[in-house]
């Protein structure tokens, strides 16, 4: 356990991850865009020249080279129907390549700098890009950029402190609460399988991959059919899946939630890579779960804001490392 703990305290932001089953977590900077019009024009956004405009700045300005199949642009429909203050499009934009920044980077590492010195460099390009104007061939556009809370570990840290600070009725003075579970969703079911057994996700291997993480008191798999605002209408059901998992301590729990935010999960032999979405459990999910009897203070704030809940349907397993010896869960 010590390489473990080892390994998530050391690793840089801009060093790869590896896991089990030939799953790596590699590192990049993710920004979503919205795009409004800063014209009068009613024309309609040209996605190619916006992501040429994207595209060259990056190069121009930051000395960074990224295709353009790393920008994703979502056009709204009915568009003339729209107030002009209304965004005309969205997306998000990818910087896989970070070779240029760990070169920088190196120099730091005995003084423990490394950390510090990506998130003051990934400030200054959200800063530089937010609000900056495009000109499209004549028609003008305002591009407004921010980093996904999925990706601020720092910034989901200050929200769960001032949750225990400020919304903790029906705890006794003094009580502290800490967080100890990580919501991942959005990672393809079948890296998560029993190869040759079942394309649906497997707690008994995504306990082996996350294991490398830290301890593991419980965890739990189940179907992600939430596109959320993506206009994917097609997608099948099952592809993707949510995991949760609830570590033993909070230091591991935040090693490993600082090790999944700004990385894509990828798999030896395929090209595809999983953009997934990371945040931290405030609904309680374990909470109930089975009848369990908490050996320790859980994390349950006392407001019900938040963005997961748990799912009756799409439910796949959950293991319990507390449970000793499991029979093999059967799909």
């Amino acid at each position: 356990m010590s390489l473990q703990k080892s390994a998530t305290t050391t690793v840089s932001p801009t060093e790869p991850f590896e896991l089990e089953s030939g799953l790596s977590l590699i590192p990049r900077l993710k920004l979503n865009l919205t795009i409004h019009r800063a014209d009068k024009s009613v024309s309609p956004i040209d996605e190619w020249k916006l992501k040429r405009s994207l595209v060259d700045y990056l190069q121009k300005s930051h000395s960074i080279s990224i295709p353009e199949d790393d920008i994703k642009i979502h056009k709204y429909k009915d568009l003339n129907k729209r107030k002009r203050e209304e965004p005309v499009a969205r997306g998000t934009l990818f910087v896989m390549d970070l070779d240029f920044l760990s070169k920088r980077v190196l120099a730091y590492r005995d003084e423990g700098g490394v950390e510090a010195l990506f998130l003051e460099w990934r400030k200054q390009i959200v800063s530089e890009m937010d609000g900056m104007e495009l000109n499209l061939e004549g028609v003008r556009f305002k591009l407004s950029v921010v980093l996904p809370m999925s990706d601020d570990a720092e910034g989901m840290r200050k929200a769960w402190e001032e949750i225990a600070a400020f919304g903790n009725k029906g705890y006794s003075r003094g009580e502290r609460q800490q967080p100890d579970t990580i919501i991942i969703k959005g990672v393809p079911s079948r890296w998560f399988a029993e190869p040759r057994v079942s394309s649906k996700p497997s707690m008994l291997v995504s306990h082996a991959i996350f294991s490398a993480l830290g301890n593991i008191r419980n965890l739990d798999v189940a179907e992600d059919n939430d596109t959320g605002d993506d206009e994917d209408e097609d997608l099948v059901s099952g592809l993707n899946c949510k995991i949760v998992v609830r570590f033993k301590t909070y230091t591991d729990f935040y090693n490993a939630l600082k090790v999944l935010c700004g990385r894509s999960l990828i798999k030896q032999g395929s090209r595809l890579r999983a953009d997934y979405e990371v945040t931290w459990d405030n609904d309680g999910f374990f909470q109930n779960s089975r009848g369990q009897v908490e050996d320790r203070k859980r994390w349950t704030p006392a407001t019900e804001t938040g963005n997961y809940r748990r799912e009756a349907s799409g439910r796949v397993s959950q293991f319990n490392s507390d449970d000793g010896r499991r029979k093999r869960f059967k799909d």
